[in-house]
């Protein structure tokens, strides 16, 4: 008893001291605003205006969280009861780890209530979500685990979390220590207000600016030089202020139509690119063919300039909030043989036509990549570029899903990056069966199963006559 009695005190002592907490970096909730003294309060009449003071004495507490919490709880229009109710249903979940090992639990139901809020606001989400299984697929071909990551239009940081992960993951296979250090720009207030409370709950550190606003007209980060880039930018957006930035020194490659943010984003992640630096890019197909206002000539630019690396075509079902088809940018900085790969890839692109590729299915209009369909996307990567995450097997061309074109070949397309036009056509099997013998083998298959139908149907009509039902 006095062992228990000696351990709860200083378990206590723990809990209420605040420098356990400083030196490791985790957020300090003072005691008048724990979960278990709200939920001791549950059934007050005056909930939610505890919650929402609860909240400020967080914020007051952790800095890196203030104008971060909802605070507004006062304001909802519930019936009474209703939030206490939500708090018991809450505490009947279990988020000890002796139960989830070293998973991290809140941080998971943070993503799922995010995917599940995302779903239901439709083609809105595509403000501040990115499908998991699209951030997959771009972390996987990046592979960020050590230097700078930013992300321009962060939504809410989906991109930085699965980054982390990512090199959480690796840090193992590799046997070194891997480190990010994330930066990142979000347009609404609302949205960045999400991106902070992901950081907050997956543990991340990171700088988002000083405020909200667009990184076009209001970089935060203009001095950045970011290692990886991963983004989804607002699609074929017009009301960017493109006639305010025309001699924006950005525009390298040629000047963004003002209609179109498309060229915008990508000469912009350019821009802020290391000299080692990569950037995966989600944004609409017509990126890579348009040659409207002037895209086609950047384009061109920029295929000449030997910045793109890779394209990847999608499949149309992947996003649940559009239906606008999509495609996945690679840039890169460097694509001589050296820190970013063994092999030398100056002067050529991997294209990859990946909208057969995903073998899941989350629903009869959505479909997703499953995580042996994100391996092979990006071993296919790596074994093209020779990188320390491939599995060391070389890279071969493969008709109709992945192919590896020389500026020769883009030249002849007119610059166009659709991957359709440069991986062909898949190779059928040839059976060497004769045509006459398979066709003889076919029909007479046919006449079987002909004739057992007429039976079946004989059956039918016996079955029906008997019950006085002709037919």
């Amino acid at each position: 008893i006095e062992d228990e009695a000696t351990r709860r005190a200083s378990e206590d002592v723990f809990v209420g001291d605040k420098t356990f907490y400083d030196q490791d970096n985790v957020f300090w909730i003072p005691k008048g605003a724990h979960f278990s003294t709200l939920l001791a309060l549950a059934t007050a009449p005056d909930l939610p205006q505890l919650l929402d003071k609860a909240m400020g004495e967080i914020e007051a507490e952790n800095p890196s969280l203030r104008g971060v919490l909802y605070r507004e709880f006062s304001r909802l229009a519930l019936e009474p009861g209703k939030l206490g109710e939500l708090m018991g249903l809450i505490a009947r979940l279990k988020f000890d780890p002796a139960r989830h090992g070293s998973r991290d639990v809140f941080g998971e139901v943070y993503e799922y209530f995010l995917g599940q809020f995302a779903m239901n606001e439709g083609a809105k989400a595509g403000e501040f979500y990115t499908p998991k299984n699209v951030v997959n697929l771009l972390v996987e071909i990046l592979a960020p685990f050590k230097g700078k990551i930013y992300d321009p239009a962060c939504g809410s940081g989906g991109m930085f979390v699965q980054s982390a992960k990512f090199k959480d993951a690796h840090q193992k296979t590799l046997g070194k220590q891997g480190d990010l250090a994330i930066y990142g720009q979000e347009l609404m207030a609302q949205t960045r207000r999400l991106s902070l409370m992901n950081l907050a709950v997956h543990g991340l550190d990171g700088d988002l600016g000083q405020t909200y606003g667009s990184s076009f007209t209001n970089d935060q980060h203009k001095t950045l030089r970011a290692d990886y880039i991963l983004a989804n930018p607002p699609f074929n957006i017009s009301d960017w202020d493109g006639d305010k930035l025309t001699d924006d020194p950005r525009w390298v490659h040629g000047i963004p139509p003002k209609g179109n943010a498309n060229f915008a984003w990508l000469q912009h992640m350019l821009a802020r690119l290391s000299s080692r630096g990569r950037a995966g890019i989600v944004l609409a197909n017509g990126s890579m063919s348009s040659q409207q206002s002037g895209e086609g000539e950047i384009r061109r630019a920029m295929v000449q300039a030997d910045v793109v690396e890779c394209m990847v075509a999608l499949p149309g079902q992947l996003f649940s909030n559009t239906q606008i088809p999509v495609c996945l940018w690679f840039l890169s900085r460097n694509k001589a043989a050296g820190e970013n790969g063994r092999v030398d890839r100056l002067r050529q692109i991997l294209f990859i036509d990946a909208r057969k590729a995903a073998s899941g299915r989350v629903s009869r209009t959505q479909v997703e990549f499953t995580d042996e369909d994100l391996q092979r996307l990006g071993q296919t990567y790596h074994r093209w570029r020779g990188t320390e995450f491939g599995d060391g097997a070389a890279y071969a061309d493969e008709p109709g899903f992945c192919y590896s074109a020389s500026l020769e070949d883009m030249e002849k397309h007119g610059f166009v990056l659709t991957p359709g036009r440069y991986v062909g056509a898949v190779v059928e099997d040839d059976d060497d069966e004769a045509f006459a013998d398979k066709m003889e083998r076919l029909t007479t298959q046919l006449a079987e199963q002909m004739a057992k139908g007429a039976e079946l149907d004989a059956v039918i009509r016996e079955r029906l006559g008997a019950l006085g039902y002709g037919v």
